[in-house]
């Protein structure tokens, strides 16, 4: 049996993979630059050059990623035009995509997840189609959204509403099938109605996994949204990070990159949270 590890050891390892990574990165690497956004003369005649040579902008360093990362954060929720808002406000943006289509999922997942698992006859009948549609890619749906929905906001919206619904109807359904048949049959032997029955035994039961499918579809949703907003523009995270691509602005890229990390882990971390406390032993 694998020996427990006292957290602050790990934390501690981390920590040094990082210094040690970052170390040689910031030694190794050449005079770099964010692009179109500079924080510093040196840095921005480097860029300069590299523009008027052809040559390649060179890429930032650690310690100019942290000074620009310091910048946007100061003011990450400034709106000074359509094409010039805080960070914040993007990935808020975001985030609100995802709430919309992530919560629409789940209004249909579970319902129908529960109707599925109890129901073999219509597990059967519409397993055909769940296993057709799940593996497409959620993007692929983008081009029929914007041509019937022709909104591009709810175009994003719907692909999530897509891309979360399937690892949530999936795992209703089995959380549901897989409840004891001796807990149902004392629920009988109880004459307990099929309410009763769905909301004190089944959903008890079966709200651990339901909560993992949904701890899943975030994540998906959350991995989708930028793909998505980088298609239709106009705002979010995605959106933020393809143009600072077109002003080769690598550094804020970098930090787009970091902070899209952090909130997916925030995101699976409350998730997580949440299906501790619905967690059960026997």
């Amino acid at each position: 049996m694998q020996r427990q590890v006292p957290f602050w050891q790990s934390a501690l390892l981390a920590a040094l993979l990082l210094a040690v990574c970052l170390g040689a990165w910031e030694v190794s690497g050449g005079n770099g630059g964010t692009g179109a956004t500079v924080v510093d003369p040196e840095y921005a005649a480097l860029v300069g050059q590299a523009a008027q040579s052809g040559g390649q902008t060179p890429f930032p360093k650690p310690s100019q990623i942290g000074a620009r990362l310091w910048e946007l954060l100061r003011d990450p929720f400034y709106i000074r035009g359509t094409n010039d808002q805080g960070i914040g406000v993007q990935i808020a943006y975001s985030l609100l995509r995802v709430a919309l289509g992530f919560g629409l999922a789940a209004l249909v997942a579970i319902p129908l997840g529960f109707l599925i698992g109890m129901s073999p006859l219509l597990s059967g009948a519409l397993n055909p189609f769940i296993q057709i549609l799940r593996p497409v890619s959620p993007l692929a749906w983008m081009p029929l959204a914007l041509f019937t929905i022709k909104d591009s906001t709810i175009s994003a919206i719907f692909v999530i509403f897509i891309c979360s619904l399937w690892p949530m109807l999936l795992n209703t359904a089995f959380g549901v099938s897989s409840v004891r048949r001796e807990w149902l049959n004392v629920a009988r032997t109880l004459e307990a109605g099929t309410w009763k029955t769905a909301f004190r035994v089944i959903l008890p039961a079966a709200a651990p996994t339901i909560l993992t499918g949904m701890r899943i579809s975030i994540g998906i949703a959350w991995l989708v949204i930028v793909a998505a907003e980088m298609l239709v523009g106009g705002t979010g995270i995605g959106y933020w990070v393809w143009n600072q691509w077109n002003n080769l602005s690598l550094a804020d890229i970098v930090i787009a990159i970091l902070l899209i990390g952090l909130v997916g882990l925030l995101l699976d971390r409350l998730l997580g949270a949440v299906a501790r406390l619905v967690a059960w032993q026997e």
